[in-house]
């Protein structure tokens, strides 16, 4: 039997749905390519930024830095060098964050393939993130807990670690860590918890501040909660047998 011809309304239909499918292949297109475009940003400012963090002169900000003085609420930040905040809270941060960070090289593998087989048996994401992790995080990715950061966080930070000095690493971290709402870096911290400058810091008070780190907006050093209080007693003692731990700082 011979097919029969469409008729006009069947051929305008066919039509039609033509259209719509191109349609939605275009807009599907535009959203890749600025999925792409963004991934690309993320990765080039971190290669192109990290070289010139090496230079003391320079003082980064953090994404919420930037954040807070895009809802002009503002911060608080005074930049210290390292050298100059002594010794309590620089020990104590690093015992209290990262206890490897003079030994790895921005990851420590040990601890996250332990989050690998936690996410593997289907439990909820956890820490395991360096210095170098956060200082990265910090700087160039947003906050939250997501696979997806976890995975930027990683090449960054061996990246960041390759190129900047370890001393130079921790000098940023302690300069960008919030420690409350609009407060960042060890002096403004030292200064709005306790009143005094973060050189002066005592050792429980750098302790104290240091177990403030993973929740700023929930622990408050200057009025500790039981479990604060005894957090901060260990980070202290391990803060004054450092010593080897912490040999990329002197």
């Amino acid at each position: 039997m011979p097919e029969t011809a469409p008729t006009g309304t069947q051929g305008r239909s066919r039509k039609r749905r033509r259209s719509r499918k191109s349609g939605t292949r275009a807009i599907l297109r535009r959203i890749v390519w600025r999925i792409l475009i963004v991934l690309g940003i993320i990765v080039m400012l971190p290669v192109a930024l990290t070289p010139l963090y090496v230079l003391p002169a320079v003082h980064p900000v953090s994404l919420l830095m930037v954040g807070d003085l895009a809802t002009l609420d503002g911060y608080r930040r005074d930049w210290v060098p390292l050298a100059e905040m002594g010794d309590a809270l620089p020990h104590s941060v690093v015992m209290s964050e990262d206890g490897q960070f003079c030994a790895h090289s921005g990851v420590d593998w040990a601890a996250l393939s332990l989050v690998v087989e936690d996410a593997l048996a289907g439990e909820g994401l956890r820490g395991a993130s360096t210095i170098p992790m956060q200082t990265v995080k910090n700087l160039f990715l947003w906050h939250g807990r997501s696979y997806v950061r976890k995975a930027l966080e990683v090449p960054l930070a061996l990246y960041f670690d390759a190129v900047v000095p370890k001393k130079r690493i921790l000098e940023i971290y302690l300069n960008i860590a919030e420690w409350g709402p609009n407060i960042y870096g060890a002096e403004a911290a030292a200064q709005h918890h306790f009143g005094r400058s973060a050189k002066s810091l005592t050792r429980r008070q750098a302790a104290l501040l240091a177990v403030t780190l993973p929740s700023p907006a929930t622990r408050d050093p200057a009025n500790p909660s039981g479990g604060m209080s005894r957090l901060a007693g260990i980070v202290e003692n391990r803060a004054v047998q450092a010593g080897d731990y912490v040999t990329c700082l002197r």
